[in-house]
């Protein structure tokens, strides 16, 4: 137990100590804070201008279709700035206009073989790109509501016949997934993150030790099980401070930068309650220690550490199946396939906590989960310390697939 806190309390140190761990965590400090502000910068904007964010369009009506009665839609908002062109511009010059930069973007409005054609004119398209339906379909109803005016329907008639629709969703689970996706899609991309990129840290870790050859130290002082688990507890705890760093400064953040109608609608959405709390430290620990032990497994495997990212390859596309297997389904939680992610082990480290958050997820389920999570670190444990006592001391090449299954053979003869 001594040996144990010795290699994490020294793993532990040594990471927190290096220039780019302090560096790194200052850049994302400050993405934090200045991410908190973007909100009220905004909104500074927008309150200065009215029209902040919303495309400028050009209405023209060179045969007064309409009758003068598109003035009206100017002083709407209809989420564009509306301006009526009171002069006659024929199609070339419209379009010479927008070209020249005189305009963003136009409606042109003709009659043709009996028909009305609206063409909207762009500069260019592009990648998302598409013709405002809701603002031609406001220009269809003025225009059929000038023509039953004409025909002498009082606007009480006129106001039955154009009695507004209303359209809302409904999903059959709606107690148990709640209304909003995005704040969990967002909660598991941090989680994800704590959990690869400390991860990933053991690997590079075990490698920067074997070739300067401190590594040949601890392995006479300690036996390799204490040298594995030691950097994973080590690392671990790095993680763990970092991760309590960042959210008080998100914390902080959100107090001072955002408003707090904003802050209750966001924790109603993400429905934070001391199971879900519980339930994601323990994932988050569980999914760590089984990417750290991967992880331990590629470090020992090489020689020098130019060869790190290539020997985590593998490891590292095994977490991103997991993370976006996990991140994908969530947009229909109630899914088989999100089901599936919240027991596979590399994903459902990520899946789990917010079927559990969304209230999704049995007391039978979480418990499976976890099983099959723990006998899988277990295993990758057992076959991690076995390869790593037999490698770490090999300083030739890089060690394949095949030396490796011969490692883990003579060490079980």
């Amino acid at each position: 137990m001594k040996d144990l806190f010795l290699v994490a309390s020294f793993t532990f140190k040594d990471l927190v100590k290096r220039k780019s761990f302090i560096i790194s965590n200052i850049i994302i400090l400050l993405i934090i804070v200045l991410g908190f502000n973007v909100p009220g910068i905004i909104k500074n904007i927008s309150s200065e201008d009215e029209n902040f964010g919303k495309d400028k369009i050009t209405i023209v009506d060179n045969e007064n279709i309409y009758e003068g009665s598109l003035e009206a839609l100017a002083n709407q908002d209809l989420g564009y700035q509306i301006e009526v062109s009171k002069e006659q511009i024929s199609l070339e010059e419209l379009k010479e206009k927008i070209k020249n930069g005189d305009m963003e973007e136009a409606l042109y409005i003709e009659t043709k073989e009996g028909i009305i054609n609206i063409q909207y004119i762009i500069e260019s398209e592009s990648l998302g790109t598409y013709v405002p339906q809701e603002l031609i379909m406001i220009l269809q109803s003025t225009y059929q509501n000038l023509q039953i005016s004409k025909l002498g329907v009082t606007n009480e008639q006129l106001a039955v016949i154009n009695i507004p629709f209303n359209s809302e969703l409904v999903q059959v689970e709606e107690s148990k997934t709640g209304n909003n996706i995005l704040p969990m899609m967002l909660l598991s991309i941090v989680l994800f993150y704590a959990i690869y990129f400390f991860a990933y840290q053991v690997s590079s870790s075990i490698t920067t030790e074997k070739t300067s050859k401190i590594i040949e130290t601890l392995v006479t002082s300690t036996s390799p099980k204490t040298i594995v688990i030691g950097k994973t507890i080590g690392i671990g705890l790095a993680g763990v401070l970092q991760t309590i760093v960042t959210v008080l400064v998100a914390l902080i953040s959100a107090k001072l930068f955002l408003d707090s109608e904003l802050i209750d609608v966001i924790l109603s959405s993400i429905n934070l309650t001391g199971t879900v709390a519980l339930v994601t430290i323990v994932y988050y620990i569980l999914g760590y220690s089984l990417f750290a032990l991967l992880y331990s497994l590629t470090g020992s495997t090489v020689a020098k550490p130019e060869d790190v990212q290539s020997a985590n390859g593998p490891v590292a596309i095994l977490a991103v199946i997991g993370f976006y297997l996990s991140y994908f389904t969530m947009m229909n939680p109630a899914s088989s396939l999100n089901k599936i992610a919240a027991l596979i082990p590399i994903s459902s480290p990520f899946c789990m906590p917010f079927r559990v958050m969304m209230g999704l997820a049995t007391t039978s389920e979480i418990l499976i989960s976890l099983a099959i999570l723990l006998i899988t670190i277990l295993l990758v444990a057992k076959i991690s310390i076995k390869i790593y006592s037999s490698a770490i001391l090999n300083y030739g090449s890089k060690i394949n697939l095949k030396d490796m299954f011969r490692m883990y053979k003579n060490k079980n003869d």
